[in-house]
């Protein structure tokens, strides 16, 4: 189970509701840095013929592209809202996602989460959950299409994209706590049906073109 992709409630005595704090920011930098690490790793042990410098700089704009951005999703939207919202990692989460690169050479962690406190009802915690994997889905299909208009090495890692961006997306639909999916189908039904029909096409699309 995956808490990296999902917005929690945790009581925490905010001092100001400032954009971004230092912790914020080293915490996202340490994510980035070792996720990166973490699918470089994976990518070298299936046989890429790239160099390690050239997979890290992949991997960094794979996590950039989804992860980052899956989290930054729900934190602008909860801020819209007034309430105080922040990324925190999660280093065993981090530390296994690495170890499963070197010891199984897949990724599968929970790296962290956006944490909220604030006057949030069922409706605006739904909409605040349902910006992680819509903002998935959004850089898939654009990924999709790049990928089909450009060819070598940029197509490879826009299909690369466009899977791990639907993959987030479908996983983080699934109607149980802690994930997205769940608090999406208690606000609205319709709008999770949606969401989920529109991830799973772009996965299917994605993983078998």
């Amino acid at each position: 189970m995956n808490h990296g992709f999902g917005v929690h409630m945790r009581t925490i005595n905010p001092s100001a509701m400032s954009r971004y704090s230092k912790i914020e920011v080293r915490d996202i930098a340490i994510s980035v840095f070792v996720l990166s690490i973490a699918f470089a790793v994976m990518f070298f042990r299936r046989g890429s013929d790239l160099g390690f410098p050239e997979l890290m700089g992949i991997s960094a704009v794979i996590v950039l592209t989804s992860f980052v951005i899956h989290e930054l999703a729900h934190k602008f939207v909860a801020q819209r809202y007034g309430a105080w919202a922040e990324y925190r990692m999660f280093p065993y989460g981090l530390i296994m996602a690495l170890m499963l690169a070197l010891i199984a050479g897949i990724i599968f962690a929970a790296p962290g989460a956006v944490y909220i406190r604030g006057n949030i009802d069922r409706a605006m915690n739904g909409k605040i959950s349902a910006a992680g994997p819509a903002t998935n889905i959004v850089f898939g299909t654009i990924a999709v299409v790049l990928a089909t208009v450009t060819v070598g090495l940029l197509s490879s890692v826009f299909w690369i994209m466009a899977s791990i961006n639907a993959f987030f997306a479908v996983f983080n639909m699934l109607p149980i706590m802690p994930f997205d999916g769940s608090k999406i189908y208690k606000w609205n039904i319709a709008v999770y049906l949606l969401m989920l029909a529109a991830a799973v096409a772009l996965l299917a699309y994605a993983w078998f073109s």
